[in-house]
């Protein structure tokens, strides 16, 4: 299991180190001792942290949904045309870029600095390794 430096936990955290200190501080995330005798987060203990921070949005009018994954964020970018309309979000560290239809768009008034939940539902997710 690779051991990350609290600034790599910090970049896929979307927070500042001082953040992720101040988690190790409190007892909230648990550190090893790293290359250097530097503290280090675990893998799956960064994994398990960021599972227990997920933030559940509120469903509103909604009782269930079969989507699994969703993001909270803010919307950086609308583009519309006649019919269909590209939306960009920034939720963290991740880029989402949704294609609707121009009218959904509209009625959900999505512009940029709106909060918004990406709700993401996909038969074919690519998983990749970073070179390290």
């Amino acid at each position: 299991m690779p051991n990350l430096r609290i600034s790599e936990a910090a970049v896929l955290l979307g927070v500042s180190d001082d953040t992720v200190r101040r988690w190790v501080d409190q007892g909230r995330l648990p550190v090893v001792q790293g290359d250097n005798n530097r503290m280090a987060v675990e893998g799956h203990e960064l994994a398990a942290f960021v599972q227990r921070q997920a933030e559940t949005p509120e469903a509103g009018v909604t009782v269930a949904r079969s989507a699994r994954n969703q993001m909270r964020g803010i919307v950086t970018g609308v583009v519309k045309d006649g019919v269909m309309a590209q939306v960009e979000m920034q939720a963290g560290p991740f880029r989402i870029v949704s294609l609707m239809s121009r009218e959904a768009a509209d009625e959900l008034g999505l512009e940029v600095g709106s909060v918004a939940v990406a709700s993401i539902k996909s038969t074919h997710v690519v998983v990749e390794i970073p070179e390290a």
